[in-house]
Order: structure tokens, then sequence, then C-alpha cells
């Protein structure tokens, strides 16, 4: 899960070097997409696979398709070509990989819940720190062709990952079905009559399907499901645009590149060493309940926190600035599924994450590229 998101980053950096030209517009307008990455649109659809078929075979099913879509990068010719297989292909991949795992641990651990959503959001900034590194040396060895292969093995590895992701049965007396396959009976309709009847019944089960994996239900009834989809969804629009700029902004000051470069790397190191420890203190007695007032509290704190660039683009100015999004981003990352998980019943859990899923990526699409527009107009 955590591999797939930081080699996301490697993509973009990847392309770059060698369709400089052909994604020239795209450079300029800075899409930043693969520096936090999150499911994309194809979230309820991959709540119906894993209701369907399990978070095991899901998570096979998506390493599958994302090392087969990464190595088929490796024969393109063209930019749209390559918008299709790492771009459409591997993107299904990723998503289809990454949900399932996010709910299987929500299943896998209730008392330490906290703690083990931290650990495995610390494995973003690990490939964050060392998948560049990596890049540059298969990118210098095996060129941008030899280094999608490379990368599609990697990626391969997720099959691995699903399969060791023991199936949950529901405990004694309840029949042994799996726990995914478990939810709220759906109403059934009345026999079908001739004719219209037919229809009606068919267009009844198909609404009453899709409203319950696309969540709507949880929208109008759940009122704290909707202000956290809400809250998060405005949260993308401007959460990654720190992770684009750092770096330009710092050197358009007069910073060196490497020590501009550096600062990506500490905000990396801070996210490693800070969310265990974020996962063992708010997995404590003292903070059950409290999740989404820590949650809140550490995201105001990121949000003010891009007010430091203000005061000048000095490597001092932005190592304090770099810190202090670096702790509370920390914490963001730690408690966001973790407070999923608490507004909505693990049984729904796949439908709620897939609507969110649905939801964000439409704001963290336009985010970086509005800021992009901003600066060109001279508005920041």
């Amino acid at each position: 899960m955590e591999v797939q998101q930081a080699v996301k980053q490697e993509v973009k950096w990847e392309v770059k070097q060698e369709v400089k030209m052909e994604v020239r517009r795209i450079r300029d307008w800075n899409l930043g997409l693969g520096e936090e990455p999150r499911p994309g649109s194809a979230g309820p659809f991959c709540s119906v696979l894993v209701e369907r078929f399990g978070c095991r075979a899901t998570v096979m099913f998506g390493g599958v398709l994302s090392g087969v879509g990464m190595a088929a990068s490796s024969f393109t010719r063209s930019i749209t070509e390559l918008y299709i297989t790492a771009g459409v292909i591997t993107g299904l991949g990723f998503c289809f990989s990454f949900q399932p795992a996010v709910t299987i641990m929500g299943h896998y651990f209730v008392r330490r819940r906290t703690f083990a959503n931290a650990m495995s959001s610390t494995g973003t900034a690990l490939g964050l720190c060392t998948l560049p590194f990596l890049g540059n040396f298969l990118h210098a060895e095996l060129g941008w062709r030899g280094s999608f292969l490379v990368l599609g093995a990697v990626l391969l590895n997720c099959c691995v990952c699903g399969a060791v992701m023991r199936p949950l049965h529901r405990r004694h007396g309840n029949g042994g079905h799996p726990l995914m396959n478990h939810g709220p009976p759906l109403t059934s309709p009345p026999p079908p009559d001739p004719g219209k009847g037919r229809i009606k019944a068919l267009w009844r089960r198909l609404m009453a399907s899709a409203g319950r994996h696309m969540a709507f239900d949880l929208l109008r009834h759940n009122r704290r499901y909707l202000a956290f989809a809400v809250g998060i969804t405005w949260m993308m629009l401007g959460f990654v645009v720190p992770l684009v700029y750092l770096v330009p902004y710092a050197t358009a000051g007069g910073m060196e590149p490497g020590r501009a470069a550096l600062l990506l790397s500490i905000l990396g190191v801070v996210n490693i060493v800070v969310r265990p420890p974020v996962g063992v203190v708010f997995n404590t007695p003292r903070f059950r309940g409290r999740h989404v007032y820590v949650f809140a509290a550490a995201l105001l704190v990121n949000g003010l926190s891009n007010a430091v660039c203000c005061l000048g683009p000095g490597f001092g100015v932005l190592l304090g600035y770099v810190v202090t999004y670096g702790l509370s981003m920390s914490v963001v990352g730690s408690l966001m599924f973790t407070v999923l998980m608490d507004i909505v019943e693990m049984s729904r859990f796949p439908s709620a994450l897939g609507l969110l899923a649905v939801m964000e990526s439409v704001t963290l699409l336009i985010g970086p590229p509005l800021a992009g527009e901003a600066t060109r107009a001279g508005s920041v």
C-alpha cells in the first residue's frame, strides 16, 4: 500500500525526464497528484469488489493491474499511451489495492487500531525518502523504459501482500460467513409482475444496490460522516499544494536546489519518526473517543502553518515550516482512517471510503492547477 503511493511520485518524475516536451503543459500547471495520492473515482466499484470477493482477492487483482500497467508503460510510444498504462490501468490497480488494505486493517485491529493505522501510514513517508534515490539509480542504469519494468515488478509484490491477508470469518454461531460480506440486508423487492412490474422490480434492486455501495444514505442520515466527508474534500484542495510548490518556492528565492530538495527529505524523516509515537499516544484510553478532536486540531495547525512561508524563503524559516507542517501532517495521516472507522460501522466502511475517495479525488485533482494559476496571476 505504501510502496504504491511512493511509486506514483516516481512515475511523475520519470515522465518529466523523458517526455519533457509533451508534458510541458502538465509541468507548467504543476499537477502534483503523485505527491500525496489517494484512491480515486473507482472507489465505489472497489467497494463492490470487496463485498463480493473479499479484501484478499481484490488486493491481488489490484496488484496485477498496477504491475501490468506499470510494465506496459515501458513499451509506450506516445504520451496518450502513457496516460492509459501508467494513468488509468496502474491507477485502477492502486485503488483496488489501497482501499481493501485500509478496510481489512480496521477488521484486524480494534483495541490497537490507532497504532496500526499510524504504522501503516508510515510507509508513505518511508517511500518518499527512499524511492527517489532508487528512481535516480534505475534511470541512470536502465533508462526510463527499464525503470518502468522494474517498478512494475515491485508493484507485483502487492499480490504477495494480498495473499497474506487472512479472510475474516464471523465467530461461532454466525454461520461462518465472511465478515466483509456481512451488512444490512437489502430489502427484497416484491415478486416481479409481467411487463412494467418486472422493470420496476429490476430498477428498484439496482437503486438499492447503488445506494448501498455509494453510501449516499450515510450522507443523508449520518451527520458526522457528512461533516467528515465535506471537510476532507475541502482539505484535499490545498493539502498537497505545499508538497508541490515547496522546492520551487525555495529555489525561486535564491536557495540552492540541493538545500531545497533537502527540505522534502526532512519532511519525510519527520513523518517517519513522528507517526509511530503518535499511534502509541493516541491509542491510550485517555484519547479514546476524542480522536476526532485531535484530528481537527491537527488539521487546523496544518493549514495555519502555511502562513510561515510568508516570512520569506530563507532556509531557517522553511525548516521551521517543514517541521511544523510535518508534525501536523503526521497526526492527520495517522488518524484520518481511524476517525472514519469511529464514525461509520465497519460493515459500511468500504462504501463510506469509496464515496469519500470520489469526493476528495475531485479537489485533489484541481488543487495544484488552481495554485499554479494563482501563482501566474500574481495573486500569491
